[in-house]
């Protein structure tokens, strides 16, 4: 798990259980994007907009939605794991970083 601390103190990170961090003090914890999968998977987190166009498709591909945070769609992925990792990359590198 990587935290990025800016000049004010504030930490920035992708939740994840590894630390406990509501040790280090207020949380505030927002949605990153969503990652769905194809009709032929049987389910959906999320039917936004760009989600309803993967569900027309037929291919057994996951498409990685960054709209919450104003970023891309990437994709087409052949796993779930390998979505969550471009996921991972890209909000570290682009959301995270800038910030600081």
């Amino acid at each position: 798990m990587q935290l990025f601390i800016d000049r004010c103190g504030t930490i920035r990170c992708l939740y994840d259980e590894e630390l406990n961090l509501q040790e280090l003090g207020r949380l505030s914890i927002r949605r990153g994007s969503h990652v769905e999968p194809t009709r032929e998977a049987q389910w959906y987190s999320d039917l936004s907009p760009a989600v309803a166009h993967v569900a027309e498709m037929q291919e057994p591909w996951l498409q990685m939605d960054l709209s919450p945070v104003r970023g891309p769609i990437l994709g087409p992925f052949a796993s779930r794991s390998e979505a969550l990792g471009a996921e991972r990359e890209w909000l570290e590198k682009y959301l995270l970083e800038i910030h600081l």
